[in-house]
């Protein structure tokens, strides 16, 4: 008998059952779908994208990042199944804390959800992009990185500040008419007073301000000049803020500097070889964008030419056309044939970055416009972070504020903005999700009332209300929940974070004062301090210096440093007749000795590492303190002595806002359970807590009003660089003159009052299940100055939310009654 009769069976059964098992695998295609039906509905349009423009505007809590990541991992998916090259989807958003999130979220969906290698994409801050390009072209580029040191400005950076004195030695006549104002009597005192003002304030804040608009925009001094012959103010604004910024880019050129603007700039420059353009665009089949609506021109563009397949043509070329006026009509207007594969996310509500960055909302509301013409704008307004009752206090406000700001447009008799494109909000409604939602515990229940409106006798009456709803709320289980609370100033912060301390330690509630720990400005401050004792340790101001930095860190006991910094020797180095140091000045004592040892046995480009090292830093700080080393080393090449790294870090101390290096895990120290955080409105963007506080909702503040300091007022009633800025803007979005001095701090006044009623939609949005709002009667004028408190009329939204919401007015004489 042959073998073939028993065996044929068998392989066929193996078949049989190998083939089952198989049919048990889902496909792609099934995995694929699996992640999209656990979307919401405006998540799925984008998870259905495949190429082309596509627009997402989204609510507060709509699970922005999270549908966008879901999208990135399936277009990932599906370039694996249709295509054998290997182009690469590119992610894109505002902050590396923000890119290092999405980066997880994509990979955790390609490898749990789709069984994929974590490969096919990147993911970059608009920054880190364009350095790249800059980087891998850097003969077409301009930029040796090598050789050049990026910076920081700001209107105090000695690059600043040195282009205002050559400004004003170059152009001595126009100084002189900004000398004289508005009246001058020629009087010694006042003239000097002047000068001081202009060379330290004005003119560095023009200067400042005119570069960050002009360089974000490809807008070069030449075409500035041009524009300010339409103007006739007296001071030719625009043509002093061009010489300004002729000579900041004099100087950053001649000493091999750049800013963050040169990055962009000169990533366009690689774009405009044809060769370079083509090379980079086959790497991409796609770009997704997040945080759209803090986009600048010259980001918008770059997206948009790698966005375009490979199918850029040469007849566009304007684009790029660095240094020329931005040539709207150049940039890729979408259409049903449009080549771009670009997927646009962001929300023009939570656009609250664009009177102190170029950053512009407009850019994002007319690519949305575009794409809804096309029917390619998808909206994403249900939202389940917040209880319902939030939701409508949000809701209504908005709309409260716009309804306000076109009555006082009619009182008066202003031409209507089309579009609101200019008012404060796109009329965008949060939704509620669904019955059956795939997030877990969607619009929660609220705690309480879920919305509480106070009104205190004074701040101190805030502090007492809100400690006693911090207890009630921390009280069974502290560890259960989290909370914020969100102050528009850091000042306020700071007294807050006074006021709390005993209270959170009485009730072991852990406080995380954001603007005083989380800035990692103090790693050059510190590592400054400690170098300058190191050079001169018999100097009582270095030592105190130091040993403040070591007890700062709790390296040291707290103690009487005065004692100590008197005799510094007998300090450091007390003899044998000397009186026996206490245990806590012997440990002081002995840290410094070891410092100071340090000095002499490390090579200097070693110092700061150790010093970084001996104060204890943690993993962020010390990559702080490596990216410091490596400034430094670079401004002293050729120079390397103590005394060239004292000066460079001085230098950054003084006149920079030194970059810190940030971690994955930046936002969940604002956002641990059992923690009230007390964080700035700006920096709460993007985070959420089950409680949210806001206090001191002063209309002073919020829309708070230009104010032009008293020390500037012989120049007029209003500010050089709020006039410019305005005059700048209405020029980039199309406008058919460049408004008069009047006219532009109009413009510059409305802009402020619409970014300020957005960043309180924003600190409204950010809570789950309690939002905790207050407006005290008596509140100081300005928080440098706490204790002098006077009436302050609240946030005008604040009234109307107590008109509306009459439920959630907290009754403070019955609280006082049970108390």
């Amino acid at each position: 008998m042959s073998d073939s009769k028993f065996t044929a069976p068998a392989i066929q059964e193996l078949l049989d059952s190998e083939l089952s098992e198989r049919s048990l695998i889902p496909s792609l295609q099934e995995k694929i779908l699996a992640i999209r039906n656990s979307l919401r509905p405006g998540q799925q349009q984008m998870a259905d994208w495949q190429s082309g423009p596509l627009a997402i505007s989204a609510v507060p809590g709509a699970g922005k990042s999270t549908g966008m990541a879901a999208a990135a991992a399936i277009a990932i998916a599906r370039q694996y199944e249709r295509s054998s090259s290997r182009r690469q989807l590119v992610v894109v958003t505002f902050t590396r804390s923000a890119a290092a999130n999405i980066k997880a979220k994509i990979r955790k969906f390609l490898r749990d959800d789709l069984s994929l290698p974590q490969t096919g994409f990147f993911v970059y801050t608009l920054h880190g992009l364009a350095l790249n390009i800059a980087n891998r072209h850097s003969d077409l580029s301009g930029l040796q990185l090598e050789n050049v040191i990026l910076i920081t400005p700001t209107q105090s950076h000695r690059f600043i500040r040195t282009a205002v004195e050559q400004w004003i030695a170059n152009h001595p006549d126009v100084y002189l008419r900004l000398l004289e104002g508005h009246q001058f009597d020629g009087e010694e005192t006042e003239r000097l007073r002047r000068q001081s003002v202009l060379r330290t304030e004005v003119l560095p804040e023009l200067a400042n301000t005119v570069i960050h608009e002009a360089k974000s925009s490809g807008i070069s001094p030449e075409l500035l000049r041009e524009w300010s012959k339409q103007t006739t103010d007296e001071y030719a604004i625009l043509s002093v803020a061009a010489g300004l910024y002729e000579q900041y880019q004099k100087l950053m050129r001649s000493r091999d500097f750049i800013d963050y603007d040169d990055m962009i700039l000169a990533a366009l420059r690689v774009l405009e070889n044809d060769s370079a353009r083509q090379i980079e665009q086959n790497q991409i089949f796609a770009v997704f964008e997040d945080e759209a609506q803090d986009s600048s021109p010259l980001q918008t563009q770059l997206l948009e030419i790698l966005a375009s397949n490979g199918e850029y043509q040469r007849e566009n070329s304007s684009l790029l056309t660095l240094n020329s006026s931005l040539n709207t009509d150049a940039i890729h207007r979408v259409s049903t044939h449009s080549p771009l594969n670009l997927v646009r996310v962001g929300d023009p509500n939570q656009a609250i970055n664009s009177t102190f960055t170029p950053a512009d909302p407009i850019y994002f509301r007319q690519f949305c416009e575009e794409c809804d013409r096309i029917e390619r704008l998808a909206t994403m307004d249900r939202a389940g972070r917040s209880t319902r009752i939030i939701i409508e206090a949000a809701n209504f406000a908005l709309k409260w504020i716009n309804n306000q700001w076109l009555a006082t447009t009619k009182t008066n008799n202003k031409q209507q903005i089309p579009g609101n494109r200019q008012g404060p909000f796109r009329l965008q409604t949060i939704r509620p999700v669904e019955a059956g939602d795939p997030q877990a515990n969607a619009n929660p229940a609220p705690v309480g009332r879920g919305l509480e409106l106070y009104t205190p006798r004074d701040i101190h009456h805030t502090v007492e209300l809100l400690s006693q709803r911090v207890i009630e709320l921390f009280g069974e289980d502290p560890t259960k929940n989290s909370a914020a609370i969100l102050v528009r100033e850091n000042r306020q912060g700071r007294w807050l974070a006074e006021a709390l301390t005993p209270l959170c330690k009485e009730h072991k509630i852990t406080l995380y004062d954001v603007g005083e720990r989380d800035r990692r400005s103090h790693v050059p401050q510190e590592i400054l301090a400690l170098l300058q004792f190191c050079d001169r340790p018999h100097s009582p101001d270095y030592l105190k210096a130091a040993l403040e930095a070591l007890v700062q860190r709790q390296l040291i006991p707290t103690q009487d440093l005065n004692a100590l910094v008197s005799l510094p020797e007998e300090f450091l180095y007390p003899g044998p007749l000397a009186t026996p140091q206490p245990e806590t000045v012997q440990k002081a004592a002995r840290l410094c000795r070891n410092l100071l040892r340090a000095r002499l046995e490390l090579p200097l480009y070693q110092l700061i590492s150790f010093l970084a090292l001996t104060l204890n830093y943690d993993q962020a700080e010390l990559a702080t303190a490596d990216k410091l080393t490596e400034r430094v080393n670079q401004q002293i090449a050729g120079n390397s002595s103590m005394g060239g790294m004292l000066s460079a870090l001085s230098e950054i101390v003084s006149s920079e806002r030194f970059e810190p290096v940030e971690t994955e895990d930046s936002e969940e120290r604002y956002t641990r359970r059992g923690q009230l955080t007390i964080i700035t409105m700006h920096k709460a963007k993007g985070l959420d807590w089950d409680y949210v506080f806001l206090p001191f909702l002063h209309e002073n503040l919020i829309p708070g009003r230009f104010w032009v300091p008293p020390q500037s007022q012989f120049l007029g009633d209003f500010t050089l660089s709020e006039v410019a800025r305005a005059q700048i803007r209405a020029t980039l979005h199309e406008e058919s003159i460049i408004p008069d001095v009047s006219q532009a701090w109009e413009v510059a006044k409305n802009l402020k009052t619409s970014e300020e009623y957005r960043l309180l939609y924003v600190a409204m949005t950010r809570a789950k299940l309690l939002l905790w709002m207050s407006a005290a009667q008596k509140a100081p004028f300005t928080w440098s100055k706490p204790d002098n408190l006077q009436e302050q009329a609240p946030c005008p939204v604040f009234p109307a939310l107590k008109r509306q919401f009459p439920e959630c007015v907290v009754n403070l004489a019955a609280m006082s009654k049970q108390v």
